[in-house]
């Protein structure tokens, strides 16, 4: 065989290898969304009357006065599409991301996969399990963490990204929303043996503008984190964020990790785009 020839045959086994990692991850990917969404029930038959926020803070009042119509339907399920930036570590560069993402509420659970020119990720909480999966060019796995600490950290971004599908933020099911100040509340939630809070920031027309709470960052250390959200729309007569910056607040300072653009999104539909 000739060099070009050999170099041809080396080039196109490449390819099929990295095809059949895709494909194998689709599949992968395609059944977990399917599971997560078996685990969790329609509850759209439920809906919002103001009168739910009677004994709510006031900042909290002003929220959903602001975000939802009276006679508004529960949101059961959610599937999300983003675009944006992402730095896989404090000293790294920020690379593009696309984003899909699957949530249940009544049940709370997630799946969401980023895909970027180097790595696919896959964040998830099925089953009251959390866990991380990172893989290189969609084939040869890196990082493959569950555990306690991602079982917390995963349920919080479930709970922080309620601001998504934000009828779960209705008390009720462990939740409890707590007043600090006019334009401040605490956020409580407890789900089996796990009990999360986040202090959430009001704007003055109720918009939610932060929300902080303590966050495994790795399996041993407990650290501030932090959801930034901005550019309200309203989304199937919902009014949900679309910006996202999520950081951890450290003590040398903040590090932004992920920088989203929500382009995309459709509710109580269980399955796949």
């Amino acid at each position: 065989m000739t060099i070009i020839a050999v170099t041809l045959s080396v080039f196109g086994l490449v390819i099929l290898i990295l095809g059949f990692g895709k494909i194998k991850e689709s599949f992968q990917f395609r059944k977990n969304v399917k599971t997560l969404f078996a685990q969790s029930k329609n509850v759209s038959g439920q809906v919002f009357q103001e009168n739910q926020l009677v004994h709510l803070p006031e900042p909290v009042q002003r929220y959903f006065k602001h975000i939802l119509k009276n006679g508004q339907p529960y949101i059961s399920y959610a599937r999300i599409k983003h675009n944006g930036q992402f730095k896989p570590g404090i000293d790294k560069g920020w690379l593009n991301i696309q984003g899909e993402q699957y949530a249940t509420t009544d049940i709370p659970g997630f799946i969401w996969k980023g895909t970027t020119a180097f790595f696919v990720a896959f964040d998830m909480y099925i089953a009251d399990k959390g866990r991380l999966i990172v893989s290189l060019l969609s084939l040869y796995p890196i990082v493959n963490a569950q555990g306690k600490p991602f079982d917390q950290g995963e349920l919080l971004r479930w709970l922080g990204e309620g601001v998504m599908y934000p009828t779960i933020f209705l008390p009720g099911k462990g939740l409890d929303w707590m007043p600090i100040d006019a334009n401040t509340a605490k956020l409580t939630y407890h789900y089996k043996d796990l009990s999360l809070f986040f202090i959430v920031k009001f704007k003055e027309n109720g918009e939610i503008t932060e929300m902080e709470t303590k966050r495994y960052m790795d399996e041993k250390r407990l650290e501030t984190w932090v959801i930034k959200v901005t550019n309200y729309k309203k989304w199937h007569e919902v009014l949900i964020p679309t910006a996202f910056e999520v950081l951890w607040r450290l003590e040398k300072g903040d590090f932004a990790y992920a920088k989203f653009n929500i382009t995309e999104v459709e509710y109580n539909i269980a399955e796949k785009f």
